[in-house]
């Protein structure tokens, strides 16, 4: 129950203020939007230093929880946008791959230095208080950025203008469905939630074979940006991005299927690796085929799907192993992921026909 609040607290704000938050980035200065949800942020970090530190009132523990899933929610569409204003467009991919990567690194090294930390002072407040003082770094940086961005016009807050970006990922089909393929896809295929009961029961790996699994996905992910930062942009975007989401499906089976550590702790990398390629073509199709004036909106929508997809996968695995076990949950998301891409090729081909990833299509 613990777990699922912790969860919730911050899935709640994304829900709540995705569309207040698209409007927002929309109508003011990003740059200022990002650096006020850092500060934000790091507020929370503060609070959880002292509420650790003091043993208080776990309330207050989802308080703070739920203050940075606020900032979240602006911060996302935000500095989604944001990062058209830094590179020309032609470069566009290739910031998108990097971004990624970097996400993903911060992924790996991020849990475990914090998992170290407590281990060696026995109290998480450090962790907390490190924490905050990384989010006054990170607030600095973002500082000292230049942007580029003309005049924006503002718009007031009406349900017709909040309401702008959900109509335009409507019409716009190959948006509407590179963001419903990987809705389905994570909502399906994830196997991050039963991680715990693989290494445990299946692979009889322990706590350091879990450590172990779990950072195989983000390191996939980095090895895949570090190639894709390095080759020209994708000459056949859209079926790069269907097969990479099946390919996920194959992987997620086979490491459903395996009893050999080592064999699963490979197809986890190889899910990784595709994972992170289907995540910079969808941003970047994204961006590039949004006007300005709504991408903040858009921006917002694409956000929450990716964190309903994720909160709500390991939901789904969780009820599905319950009722009818880890292995059928795995292979039976993975399968259900490959069929997914069958249907989005059928249901959406502008996504199969889509060329080159530089923006001309």
């Amino acid at each position: 129950l613990a777990l699922g609040l912790v969860g919730l607290m911050q899935m709640l704000p994304i829900i709540l203020f995705f569309l207040p938050a698209g409007h927002v980035a929309e109508n003011h200065d990003r740059k200022k939007i990002i650096l006020s949800m850092v500060f934000v942020a790091m507020l929370s970090s503060v609070g959880l230093t002292l509420v650790s530190a003091l043993n208080a009132n776990v309330l207050w523990i989802y308080f703070c929880l739920f203050v940075a899933g606020v900032a979240r929610a602006f911060l996302w569409p935000a500095s989604q946008a944001f990062l058209t204003q830094l590179v020309p467009r032609r470069l566009f991919p290739r910031a998108v791959t990097w971004n990624t990567g970097a996400f993903h690194f911060s992924s790996v090294i991020g849990p475990a230095a914090g998992g170290a930390l407590i281990a060696l002072t026995h109290r998480a407040a450090v962790v907390y208080a490190i924490n905050a003082a990384a989010t006054i770094v990170c607030f600095l940086l973002i500082a000292a950025v230049r942007s580029r961005r003309g005049a924006v016009v503002k718009e007031e807050m009406s349900l017709t203008n909040l309401l702008a970006g959900l109509r335009f990922v409507y019409r716009t089909k190959i948006i509407l469905g590179t963001i419903t393929l990987d809705l389905f896809a994570v909502l399906l295929g994830g196997a991050t939630a039963l991680l715990p009961i693989y290494a445990k029961d299946i692979l009889q790996a322990g706590p350091h074979g879990l450590g172990i699994l779990r950072a195989a996905l983000p390191f996939g992910s980095v090895v895949s940006a570090m190639y894709l930062a390095h080759r020209p942009p994708l000459e056949k975007a859209g079926r790069a991005l269907l097969w990479s989401v099946a390919l996920f499906g194959a992987g997620t089976i086979a490491f459903g299927f395996s009893k050999w550590f080592w064999f699963s702790f490979a197809m986890l990398i190889v899910c990784g690796a595709v994972d992170n390629i289907s995540v910079v073509v969808r941003h970047t199709l994204v961006q590039l085929l949004t006007p300005d004036a709504v991408r903040g909106r858009v921006s917002a929508v694409n956000s929450l799907f990716i964190g309903a997809s994720n909160e709500l996968g390991e939901c789904e695995s969780g009820i599905v192993a319950n009722f009818f076990g880890p292995v059928f949950a795995v292979v039976s998301g993975g399968a259900g992921t490959i069929l997914v891409v069958i249907a989005t090729a059928l249901i959406w081909p502008e996504i199969r026909k889509y060329g080159r990833l530089n923006g001309s299509g």
